[in-house]
């Protein structure tokens, strides 16, 4: 244990991971976890309660007096700026849990959690784009391993085009537009009702997906204005011959799928994500056409940071992992702009880079 360590934390908006690696070449020791760690939305008591809970379980307590240098990722945060309201904060809690344990690294510093993944990729880059696309979205430009420019990132009620939490709302749309009679029939609208815990008498029996043309992606389904909806233009009708989605049945829906979406706070809807995933693998067109959209906006944000070609694009999240539903649509809507996507799984690994390069003297 005569090994000199740093410490790595990725504090996300729902877990705070931490890493201890060596110091001379990031060989990992040990991790833990913790509760969120945004620091703009968790109490600053919670938050150093968070970030505690992560470093005991990663931390042995005989390798805490040799720890040399902390950095930490947070949501809410920037290397950008040290005054900035959630670095203050990210720091004072930090600090509080670090002392609470005893560690006392001669170096602690504090960047935003996309500023920590864009760290992770190989060669930990200094200068490049990082994109996130999870239950929210989000492209910065990274500068001499800080932010300069953001773009979205606004929040599902302003932004966050291309999301999980943007995909999830289309899906429900398209659910609502179908029962109504304004949308194109689409298998989300029982898979959405199913998820809700809607009763099996008011879900539609025996919906076919809208029609795909041979060797076509729905792009007959015009998607609606900026707003994430699909929506056919005009709207097929839909006949109620027995067994199938009468229009009583159909009120029924409506009645009961409402009162369950506005019971649980808007950012839920990402949890429905998935399920426009899994019908756009069954041909639903609504369903293809909800992801082309999301991967069109997404392409718009990289965009709108003025890349250069080859240039790199660190990307992080679910909705573009390995098998992200949005990983292959975003890099066919990225090459003629010369880029290409390097996934990271978080930026706790890059995190421990930048621990390493303070200890060193860099930043």
């Amino acid at each position: 244990m005569n090994q000199e360590w740093v410490i790595g934390l990725d504090a996300g908006g729902t877990r705070t991971r931490a890493v201890l690696a060596a110091a001379d070449d990031g060989r990992p020791l040990g991790e833990g976890a913790g509760g969120p760690g945004n620091a703009l939305t968790v109490p600053e008591p919670q938050l150093a309660d968070h970030l505690a809970e992560a470093l005991a379980r990663a931390v042995p307590e005989a390798a805490r007096g040799r720890v040399v240098a902390v950095a930490g990722g947070f949501a809410g945060a920037t290397a950008a700026s040290a005054d900035d309201p959630g670095t203050v904060r990210a720091r004072t809690a930090l600090d509080a849990a670090l002392r609470r344990l005893g560690i006392r690294a001669g170096r602690v510093v504090v960047f935003s959690d996309i500023e920590a993944a864009f760290a992770a990729a190989p060669g930990t880059p200094a200068d490049g784009l990082a994109l996130v696309a999870g239950t929210g979205a989000v492209a910065m430009r990274i500068t001499g391993r800080r932010s300069t420019t953001t773009v979205d990132g606004d929040g599902w009620l302003l932004g966050d085009d291309g999301s999980g939490f943007w995909m999830g709302r289309a899906a429900v749309r398209s659910a609502l537009r179908m029962a109504d009679g304004r949308g194109p029939t689409t298998t989300l609208a029982a898979s959405v009702g199913r998820a809700l815990g809607l009763p099996d008498h008011v879900l539609p029996e025996r919906v076919l997906p809208y029609d795909v043309p041979p060797g076509g992606t729905g792009a007959d389904v015009t998607p609606g204005r900026g707003d994430g909806e699909a929506a056919a233009e005009p709207a097929r009708p839909h006949p109620d011959p027995p067994g199938s989605w009468s229009r009583p049945h159909r009120e029924a829906y409506r009645m009961h799928l409402l009162p369950a979406v506005m019971a649980d706070p808007p950012i839920r809807l990402a949890r429905f994500a998935p399920l426009v995933a899994e019908a756009a693998r069954h041909k639903d067109a609504v369903a293809r056409t909800i992801l082309a959209r999301a991967a069109d906006r997404l392409a718009e944000t990289v965009r709108a940071l003025e890349p250069r070609p080859g240039e790199p694009l660190v990307a992080t999240g679910g909705l573009l992992g390995p098998e992200g539903p949005l990983t292959a649509l975003l890099t066919d809507r990225l090459a003629p702009l010369g880029l290409t996507l390097d996934w990271v799984a978080d930026g706790s690994r890059g995190a421990v880079a930048l621990a390493r390069l303070a200890h060193g003297g860099g930043r």
